[in-house]
């Protein structure tokens, strides 16, 4: 094992940290959990990543990137000590806005919400809006293929990648697709770095694709008496050949926390609410959208559809969805927080079987999300800490019907330590081992990001 302050020969000792207050500041994530690293490092280019992770390497030194540490599945803890490679001092430029082949190269430390800004400046659209896109970094973004509202409609990360270029642990330097529409030369190596949680390379410059900016958007909200008719509304508004930009929902328990919280008016006798916005470049086009969706939503038992006259209205609709989160917390001292996924079709009958295992546990599980992916934020909420244990029960139970149902674990925030244990729910003995045979490929020595994915 070598020495971590050979490090600050790679980077200058004013990029190399191992005093109490960095590895305190870096020893957690949105989990909340708390593993301290050796030191942090901040590198300034793409030369010093590759010394670093030669010398970590030859010395079997742990290596875990970290942007902005908002990930909520413990992605970026340093679970075996080591150096956190922290991106976000040098590595946050936005290198070319390309208007003619309407692309976008970034260093990975950009903010999400930074690059939307930028890019609508060109009158250009970067769809991808996780709920952290305030703070999220682009290479956060990419290592946990994020989501976000507008997915219903325009797609998640994977979807935006063009190509990128990332170092390996022995310190290569490797370029992954291309800013072409169509590649279909080799191994699709960006693909596999997306989602792949820091384990495989180290990303240092991302190729986005972009969209020309839709020049109208509105916003409409419906109520229903029952989940259930809220769940079939989804999908029988999307198979009627109206694609939403966001269709989103609250059941009754977050509706009744929002309202708690905010005395917004919301109805708290509402089985669920779904609310949903729609874009376009024509007044007719929008209003043909929301006329079909308020019909499908009324034939599918919606009793009340809002239409948002203005942008103050449109927030006024929204501010339920935005702050539900923070405000479940009147049901438990501690929240078990999952992002299962199923096809939409398969909402009604997940939601229903939640519901049961609430009951079953004697827990609250207010539940609420992008309903226009199938993606459910589900929340076991836990009044009494002794109780901990069967909260892990009840998620266990709530990974075997997502998966029975043909969903998966995650949706947006990625398996990393918290969901490492349920990896053997959704994934046979074969396809762990050939997950663990490609970890091996690009990392024979495991000291990138170890301990993760159940890996």
């Amino acid at each position: 094992m070598g020495t971590y302050k050979k490090l600050s020969d790679f980077v200058g000792k004013e990029n190399y940290y191992d005093d109490e207050a960095h590895l305190q500041a870096y020893c957690y994530d949105a989990t909340r959990e708390r593993f301290k690293p050796n030191c942090v490092v901040f590198p300034r280019n793409e030369d010093d990543i590759c010394k670093i992770m030669k010398y970590c390497n030859e010395n079997l030194i742990p290596v875990i990137p970290r942007g902005a540490g908002s990930g909520f599945s413990g992605g970026a803890l340093p679970c075996n000590g080591g150096v956190i490679l922290a991106m976000e001092r040098y590595f946050n430029n936005i290198l070319e806005i390309d208007k003619k082949n309407m692309i976008v190269r970034v260093q990975p430390g950009v903010v999400n919400k930074h690059l939307q800004n930028a890019v609508e400046k060109e009158g250009l659209f970067y769809p991808p809006d996780p709920a952290s896109q305030e703070y999220s970094t682009i290479g956060g973004n990419v290592s946990e293929n994020a989501g976000g509202m507008r997915a219903a409609k325009y797609g998640i990360t994977k979807d935006y990648v063009m190509a990128l270029r990332a170092v390996l642990p022995n310190g290569e330097i490797i370029n992954a697709g291309k800013k072409t529409i169509k590649d279909v030369a080799g191994y699709n190596i960006a693909g596999i770095l997306i989602a792949s949680e820091g384990t495989l390379a180290v990303i240092t410059e991302i190729t986005l694709k972009l969209i020309a900016k839709p020049k109208l958007k509105k916003s409409a909200m419906g109520i229903f008496e029952n989940i259930n008719d809220a769940m079939n509304a989804v999908y029988k508004t999307m198979a009627s050949g109206i694609t939403p930009v966001a269709m989103e929902f609250l059941d009754n328990l977050s509706i009744r926390a929002v309202e708690n919280k905010f005395k917004k008016g919301l109805p708290l006798d509402a089985g669920a609410i779904l609310i949903t916005e729609v874009d376009g470049n024509l007044d007719e086009e929008i209003k043909y959208q929301l006329s079909k969706i308020e019909e499908k939503f009324k034939e599918n038992g919606c009793n009340d559809f809002k239409i948002a006259k203005d942008e103050n209205e449109a927030a006024n609709l929204w501010f339920a969805r935005r702050n539900v989160s923070q405000s479940i917390n009147i049901y438990g001292k501690k929240k078990l927080n999952e992002d299962i996924t199923v096809p939409r079709a398969n909402l009604p009958e997940l939601l229903s079987n939640i519901d049961e295992i609430g009951k079953k546990y004697g827990f609250n599980i207010p539940c609420f999300g992008h309903t226009g992916d199938g993606n459910v934020h589900t929340n076991v909420m836990i009044e009494d800490l002794k109780d901990i244990e069967k909260g892990y029960e009840a998620i266990t139970e709530i990974f075997k019907i997502t998966v029975k149902l043909e969903g998966t674990l995650s949706g947006e925030h990625g398996i990393g330590l918290s969901k490492a244990p349920f990896m053997k729910l959704a994934f046979s003995e074969a396809e762990m081992e050939l997950f663990r045979n490609l970890k091996k490929a690009f990392d024979p020595n495991n000291i990138l990001n170890p301990g993760k994915m159940g890996l």
